[in-house]
């Protein structure tokens, strides 16, 4: 049975998309900045170190994501989605904005630096409980047919969120000059605090979810979805859809993170022009996120997602090679860069567009805000959150491109593999009418 499409519903996908936007927003907001954090809030004496310790706080953004998925995905399965998520909203906004405001290493010394690891925990805490609700509250709205392609649309939020971020950055490098490194890189992070205040007010004006009033109203609701999650036979469910989500975080992060680690800290390409490749090339490969949810819903998830991971696995060594070759110092390809970034950006496309629709579908209402949050953060908070540190120290170590995609290459052909045999296809499951047998028989 589908559902009907609520007249309100582009304001259901405005009001998550904005909000996912905006947590993205200050989760990269932090990682595109590294190498002026690292000299702001750690030692300069050693500036390699302190460049990987940045990127160690930013890893142990995602390292902690899990446990916020955890404690929101309970809040989200007992509270609700649209009140669970506006919580979320509010913490990673105010730990946002408030890194602008710590004083430097110079000011206050090793103090300065735990400041900011707080702050990182708070951002990674309330990401983790940001997803599950975003993507539940918008599976829950729309019709089983074309749950792919509406998902779809929130799935570009995480990439606008990067944009947005590198765009903040590129306005303010040029506005301020040579200020930026002194002060101005505080701005970035200052205007999280109206960015939030603006998707509080939107997310406000929502409703809760159709199948939640439903499951609320007819006292159908979980007792415990910790217990109903992780200690019943949903436990496989949760596996395996953890190992898809992981194939899924490392391509995510490889094609589009490490793309902006990479021209800065491989091919030496100033900051300015590292943002305007990544970003345009973000905007040109972002609307696959919407094709190939949509697409899903013609052929299935399973066929898009699994040769999203084939084709990173087969192609990036010689794609990061051309990318290299491209932006040597003082000869740079700009439309050939820019293409190498769209082509990787796809591959998120087809790994990112359908798996939110992938995991509504494959979880009772009852407990989907838990049974999807927790394996989304394992995949992407550990699998996919690792990439940037463990490709970085890699390239650093040896100079070698190769040993630095080892981990990019081999996680997603691994996914690929277990894909084939673990792996469902739920294109033709009804979450409506799963709710309505769940509530009937509860």
């Amino acid at each position: 049975m589908a559902a009907q499409i609520p007249q309100n519903f582009r304001r259901v996908i405005i009001a998550a998309a904005v909000g996912n936007i905006i947590e993205w927003y200050d989760f990269y907001i932090f990682g595109s900045l590294a190498a002026v954090l690292s000299a702001k809030f750690f030692e300069k004496s050693h500036p390699v170190a302190a460049l990987l310790s940045t990127i160690a706080l930013f890893t142990a953004g995602f390292l902690i994501r899990p446990l916020g998925a955890f404690l929101f995905g309970w809040m989200g399965d007992k509270v609700g989605r649209k009140y669970t998520f506006l919580l979320t909203l509010s913490g990673m906004g105010l730990g946002t904005g408030a890194i602008g405001l710590i004083p430097t290493y110079e000011s206050i010394g090793l103090a300065a630096a735990f400041i900011l690891f707080l702050l990182r925990m708070v951002q990674g805490l309330c990401l983790g409980g940001e997803y599950g609700g975003a993507i539940t509250y918008v599976a829950e709205h729309v019709s089983d047919e074309r749950r792919g392609f509406y998902t779809g649309w929130l799935q570009t939020s995480p990439t606008l969120g990067i944009v947005v971020s590198l765009l903040v950055i590129i306005l303010t490098r040029t506005w301020s000059g040579p200020q930026f490194d002194v002060w101005a890189w505080r701005i970035p992070f200052l205007i999280s605090f109206l960015l939030v205040a603006i998707a509080i007010w939107i997310r406000l004006k929502l409703q809760e979810t159709p199948i939640f009033q439903e499951i609320r109203a007819r006292g159908a609701m979980t007792r415990n979805p910790w217990k109903e999650a992780f200690l019943s036979t949903n436990i496989k469910y949760v596996l395996i859809a953890s190992i898809i989500v992981i194939g899924e975080g490392v391509v995510w992060y490889s094609g589009q993170f490490w793309a902006l680690y990479f021209l800065g800290t491989v091919s030496k390409v100033d900051p300015l022009t590292t943002a305007w490749i990544v970003g345009i090339g973000l905007v040109i490969g972002t609307p696959s996120l919407i094709f190939f949810g949509w697409l899903s819903d013609l052929i299935g998830r399973k066929p898009v997602i699994l040769g999203g991971f084939l084709l990173a696995a087969v192609t990036y060594y010689p794609l990061y090679l051309g990318l290299a070759a491209v932006t040597q110092p003082g000869n740079i390809n700009y439309p050939v860069a820019i293409l190498i970034v769209a082509v990787m950006v796809c591959y998120v496309g087809m790994v990112y567009g359908p798996i939110g629709a992938f995991l509504a579908e494959w979880f009772p209402s009852r407990i989907r805000y838990t049974s999807v949050s927790v394996p989304y953060h394992i995949g992407n908070g550990w699998g996919g959150g690792l990439v940037p540190f463990i490709t970085t120290a890699a390239w650093t170590a040896s100079g070698s491109i190769g040993q630095a995609l080892l981990y990019p290459i081999i996680v997603p052909a691994v996914c690929f593999i277990l894909g084939l045999f673990l792996m469902p296809e739920t294109r033709h499951i009804s979450i409506w009418k799963e709710a309505r047998e769940s509530q009937a028989t509860a």
